[in-house]
């Protein structure tokens, strides 16, 4: 297996108290590292981009266009509003 070499710069930053504490407690959580954990989250936040289909989504959404109604009742009334 491949394994791919990321350019990485080793930084510093100041975070509260409490935000460093929990943000350890969720890496642990996860068993990963507290570097891998605070990358992760980031990377999730700054590559967060919705697709055409998305966007699209969210602005019928928006404008309550096209909706349609789930049946929330029973499980499968729920299943069967999807098809």
């Amino acid at each position: 297996m491949d394994t791919i070499a990321l350019d990485r710069k080793q930084t510093a930053f100041r975070l509260r108290k409490d935000l460093l504490e929990r943000l350890k407690i969720e890496a642990r959580k996860e068993n990963r590292s507290l570097n891998n954990y605070v990358e992760s989250v980031l990377m999730d936040v700054v590559y967060r981009i919705p697709n055409e289909e998305t966007l699209a989504a969210m602005k019928e959404a928006r404008e309550n266009k096209n909706l349609e109604k789930l049946n929330l009742d029973t499980f499968e009334d729920f299943v069967k509003s999807l098809e």
